[in-house]
């Protein structure tokens, strides 16, 4: 599967606990320094994505102020797939680390 960075991202925001839409957005807008900013819309689009691939699912609803919130958490599946993205991730940046010391070096890795 194709993982997107907000995808990651929100994945990541959800390893602690469950959150609903806008706990995410904030979640996802803290972890990227703010670099990443999502839309509710756009959001629920990454939700309905990750759920169709067991990677989150609902964990409750609960009605604030005459609105439905949902709560998303993280599958087992999900944190696999979390798991190994980051090591893929990790393991493109220790390359990419190596070759710019090597570059730096006067030589290329």
């Amino acid at each position: 599967m194709n993982i997107t960075e907000p995808m990651f991202l929100t994945l990541t925001a959800l390893v602690g606990e469950p959150l609903h839409g806008y706990g995410i957005v904030q979640e996802v807008d803290r972890l990227s320094g703010g670099r990443v900013s999502l839309k509710i819309g756009s959001l629920y689009g990454v939700l309905d994505r990750l759920a169709a691939e067991g990677l989150v699912e609902l964990d409750r609803e609960e009605a604030v102020q005459g609105r439905l919130r949902r709560y998303y958490r993280l599958t087992d599946a999900g944190a696999g797939v979390l798991e190994a993205e980051a090591a893929r991730l990790a393991e493109h940046a220790r390359t990419a680390t190596a070759r710019l010391r090597a570059r730096t070096a006067g030589g290329l890795a």
